[in-house]
């Protein structure tokens, strides 16, 4: 089979790919990036193996959401900035406008008993489905939960369970505890040449009725402070930056309650594309669409910024040890922390015996029947939530 090069494929039919990929594309971020590799390197093969692999670490590397930040990537590859910004921009906009409208909804019937009854069943799920997740990045990032993990990664799991417990405590994420971990992790493991040299430091670590249009300046303000910072200080991908949302969007601003927060996440999870992708749901929600625009701006900027500037020289220092070691230390306190978002969500959103059995259920659909994608679950625990209400109406 003859092998493709850049002058085989137009920036017109990545854009489009990424397009459809932004609508057609379930499972969060692990199933999108799979995706990218099999339509565009090994089907398609408009992207070499060496291009997605250095994409994917630089995309690990960086802070924000995994899949948003590969596909922006994939785009500079062939066609530099011009490639990047429409590829990131066709990959976000469906599953935008999909949340923008599900906001509308939901401020229009939220009230109604129907759509209370989906969200009880899929609130319940939801907290299964976070649950699950922190509990995978936990195992593929720091390490199995036994003896030999623990003598290994015993800083790391320091850091994790210190952000988990503060968490929990404080009910509220702290930026500079992931910062202060990723910094010691990095000087204990691998300190870089200007700590062990002070005098070779040569370069920097770069690390609206609907409420359509109802809003005012000063929170459109704060929603761009909140959801830049989000943006820029979450490592890993999909739901870890839940408990940065949670944080600032119900312990500090107060902009949801506790059950509407759940509800944004369940839309991040029956909406393709990037899960983040929610920031724009919660947007809505707070101010009208002027707020999902700047909530989805504010995250997504960071994230394009962190590739694109990059990436020019990302083969020379992307594999430098006590980078890897700054974002390992880093990651291990954000799973921490999502843990801790996870005890907090909990108790408050799993207030009855059939909503414990729901959640129970999702974690053991997602254990042993991993072909069911999350929207599937989400589906059926809206369907039982209906059922489960009539019945106790009635």
């Amino acid at each position: 089979m003859e092998v493709k090069t850049e002058l085989d494929y137009t920036l017109r039919q990545l854009i489009l790919y990424f397009f459809k990929l932004g609508y057609s594309g379930f499972g969060g971020p692990v199933a999108l990036v799979g995706y990218m590799h099999r339509d565009l390197v090994e089907n398609r093969q408009w992207i070499s193996e060496e291009e997605y692999k250095e994409g994917l670490a630089l995309a690990q590397l960086a802070p924000g959401p995994l899949a948003a930040q590969l596909g922006i990537y994939l785009g500079y590859v062939h066609y530099g900035i011009l490639g990047a910004s429409l590829c990131g921009i066709a990959f976000i906009i469906p599953s935008f406008v999909m949340v923008v409208l599900l906001g509308i909804a939901y401020k229009i019937y939220g009230g109604l008993p129907w759509m209370q009854a989906v969200f009880y069943g899929v609130g319940a799920a939801v907290i299964g489905i976070i649950a699950m997740s922190s509990y995978k990045l936990t195992i593929k990032s720091i390490g199995k939960i036994n003896l030999q993990s623990l003598r290994q990664n015993w800083l790391l799991w320091v850091f994790y369970l210190m952000a988990a417990v503060i968490t929990i405590t404080t009910q509220s994420e702290n930026i500079l505890l992931f910062v202060a971990a990723g910094m010691v992790y990095m000087i204990v493991k691998s300190p870089p040449d200007w700590i062990r040299k002070p005098r070779t430091a040569t370069s920097l670590f770069i690390l609206a009725g609907i409420g359509f249009w109802n809003f005012d300046t000063g929170t459109l303000w704060d929603i761009a402070l909140f959801f830049t910072k989000a943006g820029a200080f979450v490592f890993g991908s999909g739901l870890a930056i839940v408990p940065f949302l949670h944080g600032g969007v119900v312990v500090e601003h107060q902009w949801l309650n506790e059950h509407q927060f759940v509800d944004a996440v369940a839309v991040a999870m029956i909406t393709p594309g990037p899960v983040v992708i929610t920031v724009g749901f919660i947007g809505y929600l707070v101010a009208g669409f002027p707020g999902a625009c700047v909530a989805a701006l504010a995250t997504f900027l960071p994230c394009y910024l962190f590739t694109v500037i990059p990436a020019p020289y990302f083969k020379k220092y992307g594999h430098n040890q006590s980078i890897k070691a700054f974002v390992e230390g880093i990651t291990a306190a954000v799973i921490g922390a999502l843990v801790g978002a996870v005890v907090i969500i909990a108790t408050r959103s799993i207030t009855d015996l059939a909503t414990s059995l729901i959640a129970m259920a999702t974690v053991f659909v997602i254990l042993y029947f991993k072909k069911i994608q999350e929207p599937y679950i989400i589906l059926i625990a809206a369907i039982i939530g209906i059922l489960l209400k009539t019945f106790m109406v009635g």
